[in-house]
């Protein structure tokens, strides 16, 4: 009865379907979100998205039907083609949306108009009335009532948008203004008219130091491949010179800035002397506390060099998941506009509802209110989804490879075999598991936007207390993330069902708890000093291209978006890298665990994994601590297996 109910690791032997019951549930969830489009889509809101409508309910470019109550609707507006806000520039900031009479012209006002006589002039031109549809144009400059019914003069110069027919002025001044007010911290706003100023005149070098910044990334992807073992101690050294080179250069423009005194005439340039001293002393003090901890971490450096060496060889084995962050991003992206698009849509679906100032707004009644909320967790859902199928997708590839003895009989492309797998068996698995993170991420965005709302109005307790809840959510949010991705590894070896899979994978985490330690923080830090590698470097390039246009563009913002990019895609790529150390890690754990290497229980690994064994006893006898627990744990645990 013992032997029964402890299962063995068999792996890739069988395959069976998992969470059956989750697949039905997530594709019922997916036709509904369908469901809430088609909807959409049926009551006209795409039509009157894509088309546009005026205030009183119609539709531009078609026949309309009249709406109860409202004056001027029901128009056939054939030839009206374009929206046209009278007053563009008044814009709402807490509803987000234009307070401005709309309506449906035939062409867009393309110089400026300055008095009722031009916008009269206009009309009798180009037959296009700017003025509410009960005004003819010869009574523009004569009726009383125009002041109400006619555009806000001077009107700006305007051209349609793409696709959808609205009007926009060109100038977009007016809508820095409404940037500026949703920026409500920036107190000066002439500051923000030049920081969007100075992002505007440098974009052609951010784009390139974006493009830059995704080489390397790639660079460094086939770099790790081949060199892992010098890799580690190139990337130290290079960390170690680019932090100072940075934080030395940064005070050599901050003293040679400081030295050119006539520098200092424009504002421009005081702000960028202020920006190049903070930006001079945060690299000290980052560069001071990189060195503390390379000083603690050295020891443990030597041991990630095994890991990351075999995960470079399933790297030269598997060239395409260095792709695996392209698909995973451009499926997101394609899904992400799909649900902003419908978003759009459930914008203007509804009823028209006449409203205080007699104008129509579309409303939603009854139940379809609550189709926002059901929409949003779609959101979340679905890609949590997409990402957990990368994580399966990258999990069976590496099984497949740690547990093919002879390395010759791996599948054409095990990437290939490894999403038929998942596609074919573990979808359920996937959809469970990130059903349970969307289950805690969900609660967590809650409080974020209770936390938004209050600001300011709740006392310090209630700020710490909802602080709290934040931020242990997001623990638990980051544990399950690390559990979920082990889960999917035990899935892959075993076809086992999600919670199963989970409590495996759990045990044998547990086990090997100093193990999962070293590996997390060595491991993680490598990656880290790759990701601060890319980002110096285009944070680097980009303080050298920018200082020679300094005198006219504040560059503190196009440089902090350059940097952010980098680091997203660098984060992109070597998370790829660090899921196959996680992988490598569980299977290499199992296979210490259920083989010894006597005849008939070989292990699957590789020799390089056996002195990262032998090494890794070694430094833990060494630094003191853990030595009984880590060899006990080193013996396969013969007694176990043969009860």
């Amino acid at each position: 009865s013992h032997k029964s109910s402890k299962r063995e690791w068999k792996p890739l032997e069988d395959h069976s379907c998992t969470d059956v019951p989750w697949l039905l549930l997530f594709i019922l969830f997916c036709i509904g979100m369908g469901f809430i489009c088609g909807y959409s889509i049926a009551t006209g809101a795409a039509a009157r998205l894509l088309s546009g409508y005026d205030s009183y309910g119609n539709i531009c470019g078609q026949k309309n039907v009249k709406v109860e109550g409202i004056v001027n609707s029901g128009l056939d507006l054939t030839h009206k083609k374009y929206v046209f806000f009278l007053d563009p520039c008044n814009i709402d900031i807490v509803h987000q949306k234009i307070k401005s009479l709309a309506l449906c012209v035939s062409a867009c006002p393309r110089k400026e108009l300055k008095t009722l006589a031009d916008i009269q002039k206009f009309a009798e031109t180009n037959g296009s009335t700017l003025c509410s549809y009960e005004l003819q144009s010869s009574e523009y400059t004569t009726d009383p009532r125009a002041a109400k019914l006619c555009p806000k003069y001077p009107v700006p110069e305007s051209a349609p948008i793409p696709f959808f027919h609205r009007c926009a002025p060109v100038n977009i001044s007016c809508y820095a203004k409404f940037a500026e007010a949703l920026i409500t911290f920036v107190s000066d706003s002439s500051v923000l008219h030049r920081l969007i100023s100075g992002v505007m005149t440098s974009k052609e070098i951010i784009m390139g130091l974006c493009l830059l910044s995704l080489v390397l990334s790639m660079i460094l992807m086939v770099i790790i491949r081949y060199i892992s073992r010098v890799l580690v101690w190139i990337v130290t050294i290079l960390v170690i010179l680019g932090s100072l080179g940075g934080t030395g250069v940064l005070w050599w423009l901050y003293a040679k800035q400081r030295m050119s005194a006539s520098a200092l005439e424009t504002q421009i340039a005081k702000d960028n002397l202020q920006a190049l001293l903070v930006y001079a002393i945060a690299a000290t003090v980052f560069t001071v506390i990189l060195f503390l901890i390379m000083l603690i971490m050295r020891k443990r450096v030597a041991l990630t060099i095994a890991l990351f060496h075999v995960a470079g060889k399933v790297f030269i084995h598997l060239p395409l998941l260095v792709f695996q962050p392209f698909w995973t991003f451009f499926v997101l992206i394609l899904f992400w506009a799909y649900w902003i698009t419908v978003l759009l849509f459930l914008g203007t679906t509804g009823s028209p509802v006449p409203n205080e100032e007699g104008f129509v707004e579309f409303r939603m009644v009854g139940p379809l209110k609550y189709m926002w909320w059901y929409h949003a967790v779609g959101l979340i859902w679905i890609s949590e989804f997409i990402l957990a199928c990368q994580q399966m997708t990258v999990a069976g590839a590496v099984v497949t490879y740690y547990f093919t003895r002879e390395k010759r009989n791996l599948p054409f492309t095990p990437i290939l075999a490894s999403v038929n797998r998942l596609v074919c068996y573990h979808l359920g698995t996937v959809a469970k598991g990130s059903f349970i993170i969307t289950l805690v991420k969900i609660p967590r965005m809650i409080l974020m936007y209770i936390q938004t709302q209050l600001k300011g109005k709740e006392n310090a307790c209630a700020r710490c207390m909802l602080k709290a809840c934040i931020c242990c959510l997001w623990c638990l949010e980051k544990c399950l993330t690390y559990l979920n991705q082990n889960a999917y590894t035990a899935t892959a070896i075993n076809s086992t069902n999600f919670c199963t899979s989970a409590k495996d994978a759990f045990v044998i985490l547990v086990e090997n708890a100093l193990r999962v330690a070293a590996i997390n923080t060595v491991g993680d830090f490598m990656l880290f000093l790759g990701k601060v590698l890319i980002v110096c470097s285009t944070g680097l390039a980009g303080v050298m291209l920018l200082n020679y246009q300094r005198d006219y563009t504040i560059w503190v913002l196009p440089l902090i978006i350059v940097c952010l990019f980098a680091f997203l895609v660098a984060h992109c790529f070597l998370s790829i890298y660090e899921m196959v150390v996680d992988v490598l890690f569980l299977c290499f754990a199992i296979d210490t665990k259920y083989n010894d290497g006597s005849p008939g229980r070989e292990f699957y690994m590789d020799k390089v994994l056996m002195e990262f064994v032998e090494n890794s006893r070694k430094s833990m006898k060494e630094a003191g601590r853990g030595g009984g627990a880590e060899s006990r744990e080193l013996k396969p645990m013969v007694g176990a297996d043969e009860e």
